[in-house]
């Protein structure tokens, strides 16, 4: 009752109601009782991001017959986004959504950043710090498991049995953090009294930090493979790496 005294009241050019992805058929309730009561015009999913993967969307729009406009995908601003159905069903059919991933991509890195990484690439300058950063980046973009959902052959059925540990990126930025910037620019430094000063600081331990320096290290000299035109021994890393 108090939704039509509003829209009698206001008289608004556009009205839009805001479902919740996670609801399923809940949310298909709501927007029919908002239709009936003030005949809205468009939907706001929210929560698209979740493992719910669309099928409210596709109910909301079979039952109500109105456009699904906007998508929120996140908490943040940037996170609300126009509503693509293609890209929707490509999500839902598991063919994953490569052109969102790129417009998250381009969002998060600029071009003189992009052009910056690639020159610390080429010189083998690429440090922990810079690590650090890309990581951040990362994050930028939202969930680990939203974004890896984007990707063709990660999407459907095979998302579903993969589980993301945020947390794992957590020990590893404060691993980087309790280091010293000296540290972080020459990692080769990392020995002994300061592996075990890092993992106090980090609240994680000896063998953790061991691992991140060792599989640092083999990320640098594939790159430094790359960068050099030869294709990296792949075989011979991993056994390194043990």
């Amino acid at each position: 009752d108090e939704l039509v005294r509003i829209r009698k009241a206001t008289k608004p050019m556009q009205v839009l109601v805001v479902v919740d992805a996670m609801t399923d058929q809940d949310a298909v309730n709501v927007a029919q009782q908002f239709d009936e009561a003030v005949a809205f015009d468009g939907v706001v999913m929210t929560k698209l991001d979740g493992d719910a993967r669309g099928g409210a969307a596709l109910s909301v729009k079979a039952v109500t017959g109105k456009p699904i406009l906007f998508a929120g995908t996140g908490e943040k601003v940037d996170q609300f986004e126009r509503f693509h159905p293609d890209r929707m069903a490509n999500r839902i059919l598991g063919m994953g959504d490569v052109l969102s991933l790129i417009e998250k991509t381009e969002k998060a890195y600029d071009e003189d950043q992009a052009k910056e990484l690639e020159r610390k690439l080429r010189r083998n300058e690429f440090t922990l710090e810079d690590f650090l950063d890309q990581m951040k980046q990362l994050r930028k973009m939202g969930p680990l498991s939203s974004i890896l959902g984007m990707v063709p052959g990660l999407a459907g059925h095979q998302m579903r049995n993969l589980k993301v540990d945020e947390r794992e990126m957590d020990r590893v930025q404060a691993i980087i953090l309790s280091m010293t910037p000296e540290e972080r620019r020459r990692p080769e430094l990392i020995k002994g009294s300061r592996r075990l000063r890092i993992a106090r600081g980090s609240g994680t331990s000896v063998q953790q930090v061991n691992q991140l320096v060792k599989q640092f290290d083999q990320m640098r000299k594939v790159m430094r493979q790359i960068s050099g035109g030869k294709m990296p021994d792949i075989g011979a890393l991993m056994r390194q790496a043990r």
